[in-house]
């Protein structure tokens, strides 16, 4: 979900934070290859696919505390970084066209303009205007282009910030729910693994 709907602000973070929903769909598809492992395992009584289950599981697991710590690590960081992102997108504002599109389309939908506020565009625009996306709505009979008067007072960073910190805790929420069920999963393998184990040694 946040790969797909909200990948279009990646301009505004750094890459090697938004790597973090591609790296959980690789983890989460090595899960799926493991429990499949684990099933087989366990319809087949078989105590070796059982083991091979449960370490496979138990790294998994670690590199998945391992993730979540530099996530938090990272996120503790964002604020700088994405400040870092939105002044230099918008130093080359009329030179690339993907910032320009990425900042039409984060001020339209946020509701916002500039960094802080409309003040940012100052460099950039030096008539007094502002992007088109800076206002939702213009008085003709008042001004031409979109201006301080009629702009977002707000700034994007913490609107986009607020944003993303939404998101994060629902997909932390979401990474330390599976870990848990993990290693449930782990425990009973375990459980299994001594049972077969005692099973082929009565035999």
């Amino acid at each position: 979900m946040v790969q797909l709907n909200y990948a279009h602000y990646s301009n505004f973070v750094s890459d090697h934070i938004w790597t973090v929903p591609i790296i959980l769909i690789i983890v989460g598809a090595i899960i799926a290859f493991i429990c499949f492992l684990g099933c087989c395992g366990a319809l087949k009584e078989n105590s070796c696919m059982i083991l091979s289950f449960a370490i496979l599981a138990v790294i998994i697991f670690f590199f998945e505390i391992g993730l979540g710590v530099a996530g938090y690590l990272k996120h503790a960081a964002l604020s700088e970084i994405m400040e870092g992102q939105f002044n230099s997108t918008m130093k080359e504002y009329n030179e690339r066209k993907e910032n320009r599109d990425a900042w039409s389309l984060l001020q339209s939908e946020m509701d916002c303009c500039g960094t802080f506020g409309p003040k940012d565009w100052e460099p950039i625009f030096h008539n007094n205007s502002l992007p088109p996306a800076c206002c939702t709505i213009i008085n003709l009979n008042e001004a031409q282009d979109c201006t301080v008067v009629h702009a977002h007072t707000e700034g994007c960073l913490n609107k986009l910030l607020t944003f993303l910190d939404s998101k994060t805790l629902t997909l932390a929420g979401v990474v330390l729910g599976v870990a848990g069920i993990q290693l449930l999963t782990i425990l009973f393998a375990c459980c299994l693994f001594r049972s077969f184990r005692r099973s082929y040694r009565a035999v």
